[in-house]
């Protein structure tokens, strides 16, 4: 992937836009999207960020748990907390806004795409919610999560630990073996690829997924199974 530089004035508006914020200092931002590989001089890059973010996101989240289920006990709460401010939720979004457009990295870095590159997107993600949070507040952070994470919130599915992990003891229980999993398919360019899953349980039929990361689309393999066979409920 060719080095990116600052970001032109019109990337800028974009994704101001698409955050819904406008920054007053937009090196904040900048740092927000470069990865460690980019290199830049002075500019920094976004670990710092990325610490400081993931501690505000959990704590805009578990105050909006707190909150939406009254009566919910703590290992409730844990569960959801733990499924909204995982790796693969932050990355699901960064896709929904297209944050990968803007993303600054160096050529040792050949494209956005895998588990590490989701990793990437989800790391840079809450670097943007701390470079909110730094520029103008908690408020400010706090909109911004509110808007792309309470629908989730509010989503039954988040109270459901991780489908891989949650089939892997089902079968380990019912089978003493482990699920398989292998890729049927991969379509798409490099920067925005689509995988397709098979999963097999010993005694069951064969599943599929599909994902825009290989463990995307095993969870969502798992998650099809466990419905399809009533362990957990579809929602």
């Amino acid at each position: 992937m060719k080095q990116k530089t600052a970001l032109s004035k019109p990337d800028l508006k974009r994704l101001s836009k698409v955050l819904g914020h406008t920054f007053d200092n937009a090196s904040r931002l900048e740092r927000a999207l470069t990865h460690s590989s980019a290199r830049t001089t002075g500019q920094g890059n976004y670990e710092r960020l990325e610490f400081l973010g993931d501690r505000v996101l959990g704590l805009v989240i578990a105050e909006v748990l707190f909150q939406l289920f009254p009566l919910a006990k703590e290992g409730e709460l844990s569960v959801r907390l733990n499924q909204l401010v995982s790796a693969e939720t932050c990355a699901a979004i960064a896709d929904e806004i297209e944050l990968h457009h803007f993303i600054r990295t160096g050529t040792d870095i050949k494209s956005l795409t895998g588990k590490r590159m989701a990793n990437v997107r989800a790391d840079v993600m809450e670097s943007l919610i701390a470079a909110i949070y730094l520029d103008a507040g908690l408020e400010a952070a706090r909109a911004f999560v509110l808007r792309h994470w309470e629908a989730r919130a509010r989503d039954s599915a988040y109270a459901r630990r991780d489908a891989k992990t949650e089939l892997q003891e089902w079968a380990h229980s019912q089978t003493g073996e482990a699920p398989d999993y292998k890729i049927v398919e991969r379509e798409g360019p490099d920067h925005e690829p689509m995988f397709t899953v098979s999963v097999v349980v010993k005694g069951l039929a064969v599943e599929t997924g599909t994902g825009r990361s290989r463990r995307a689309a095993e969870q969502d393999a798992a998650t099809r199974l466990l419905e399809r066979e009533n362990i957990w409920s579809s929602s």
